[in-house]
């Protein structure tokens, strides 16, 4: 269990209106697609599930309780009933798999801006897929992809592969008052961060503006818009450019090693001075070092 993702249930009543939420989402690609759960296993697992089944670009799947949420790697989403925002949202983007690293961290940026909107709030991004309030996380984001060899031959010298689909899944701590004594210095939500209540209706309409817009010009403007997305990391992330970290690398042997942060390389993977020399971080865990 990835403990820092535990949280203790709350009471607050925090509904979801589809009604609103459609009407809010009108014009947008997840308009008619939206599909809520009181209490399901995992979103990520449901959308997969459907999107193999042929659901269109834009479906979202979102729920009041997840009782098997999953984090990345072999971490587990604590995710009790009302207390968060649990969202997966399908997407087949025209983008080839060595770019879909961007996708991740876009999705970072779009949930960054929703939850400045809705709390005024200024949270940081750890890369790739964490976000903080000060030094603990409140929000984790889960990319699984489905990539495809190009039906037509003739495409293979445009594109080795593509991506069939992307699922981006979202968890984010909204109301838990308090989490166990060994995770308090690691976790928050919203609700400890501000002493008050916020719909979780209202930051669900947020994110999916701002996702659609990271998409869109993800799509459409391909380098430019990494290059942006690139940018904006470096703007409104701690972790990029500067930041002394050690890195827990899966399988590692040697257990990680530690250096300082230097950007992102072109395909979005985060760069690390070490006394060795320069190295990127392909995967793993990224943490204060």
């Amino acid at each position: 269990m990835n403990t820092a993702d535990s949280g203790q249930q709350t009471a607050v009543s925090d509904p979801f209106d589809l009604e609103t939420l459609e009407a809010a989402l009108r014009g947008s690609r997840f308009a008619g697609k939206l599909h809520f759960f009181p209490s399901i296993g995992s979103t990520n697992t449901c959308a997969t599930g459907q999107a193999d089944a042929g659901a269109p670009d834009g479906s979202v799947y979102f729920a009041d309780e997840q009782t098997d949420g999953r984090g990345r790697g072999a971490h587990t989403w604590e995710s009790a009933a009302g207390a968060g925002l649990y969202v997966s949202v399908l997407l087949r983007p025209r983008l080839a798999p060595t770019n879909a690293l961007w996708l991740s961290l876009a999705t970072g940026l779009a949930v960054q801006s929703a939850v400045r909107q809705v709390t005024s709030l200024e949270a940081d991004l750890r890369w790739p897929n964490d976000l903080l309030l000060g030094r603990r996380k409140f929000c984790g984001i889960l990319t699984e992809l489905n990539a495809e060899n190009p039906v037509s031959s003739a495409r293979v010298t445009e594109m080795a592969t593509q991506i069939r689909h992307a699922v981006v899944g979202i968890g984010i701590n909204v109301h838990q008052a308090e989490f166990p004594a060994e995770l308090r210095g690691i976790a928050t939500s919203l609700r400890i961060e501000t002493g008050r209540e916020w719909s979780r209706q209202e930051l669900l309409v947020a994110l999916l503006q701002s996702l659609e817009n990271e998409v869109m010009a993800l799509t459409e403007a391909g380098e430019r818009a990494a290059q942006s997305i690139c940018r904006r990391l470096e703007a409104g992330s701690t972790w990029i450019r500067g930041k002394r970290v050690r890195i827990e690398e899966r399988g590692d042997g040697d257990g990680g090693f530690a250096g300082v942060t230097e950007g992102l390389d072109a395909r979005g993977f985060l760069r690390v001075r070490t006394p060795e020399g320069m190295r990127t971080v392909l995967s793993g865990g990224v943490r204060e070092g």
